[in-house]
């Protein structure tokens, strides 16, 4: 009898985990190998120049490796609209300072910063929001984390935004944003660190940004979410 109940609760176990499994429709963006499904934009240099996009961008040992120069972004070839994603990110151990983005509704992939809206990757302030570019982007943001300090009139604090939420440099964080029918939440290392509502923006590529500093990626999947 003890066998039996055994077996039993092993199994069901079993069952629990593969339907788990089944339920988790996260699908890689990256095949880890290669940049398959992913277009690059540099920004010319001062001789109207344009460098090989995959010099800056590539791919080694499943991790997606960005060199920061020049300044620019890989966005996905398609679209798309309702969404989870999830990915990890790092600066190098000895880095002094980190800055990157993830674009989310990018709109055109022949500008160097295109209309979309991007969440801050930048070292000390991963999870603020920035517009790009208002009017013609925009997202109802809590005005209380206005950046009122911004000419520009776009930047918006995460949620207590002199609180520690990321990881020393050289250990790998994770970014989970969601965006459906125009909402985005944004959470960092599991603590929600941004939203905004009512977006105009409801579909468009999904980019990474190279900024000026070294940046690494991995495991970068996305679950579709309906319509």
């Amino acid at each position: 009898m003890r066998w039996f109940i055994a077996i039993t609760v092993a199994c069901s176990c079993l069952t629990v985990s593969i339907a788990a499994d089944k339920d988790d429709k996260f699908v890689p963006l990256f095949d880890g190998k290669s940049l398959d499904g992913w277009v690059g934009t540099v920004k010319p240099d001062k001789d109207s120049k344009i460098a090989d996009w995959k010099e800056t961008w590539s791919i080694k040992d499943g991790i997606v490796q960005c060199t920061g120069k020049p300044n620019g972004y890989i966005a996905t070839a398609n679209g798309y609209s309702n969404y989870t994603l999830r990915l990890k990110w790092r600066y190098p151990a000895d880095a002094k300072a980190g800055n990157s983005g993830v674009l989310l509704y990018v709109q055109k992939d022949d500008a160097v910063w295109p209309v979309c809206i991007e969440a801050q990757l930048r070292s000390g302030r991963a999870g603020d929001i920035w517009l790009n570019f208002p009017p013609e982007t925009k997202l109802a943001i809590d005005k209380d984390r206005f950046d009122e300090t911004n000419k520009e009139k776009r930047h918006y604090w995460r949620i207590g935004k002199d609180d520690a939420v990321e990881k020393p440099f050289g250990e790998w964080n994770q970014y989970e944003i969601t965006c459906v029918g125009g909402d985005i939440t944004l959470i960092i290392n599991g603590k929600k660190v941004n939203e905004g509502k009512n977006g105009n923006l409801t579909k468009g590529r999904i980019a990474l940004q190279s900024e000026g500093a070294e940046v690494a990626f991995k495991d970068v999947e996305i679950k579709l979410l309906g319509k």
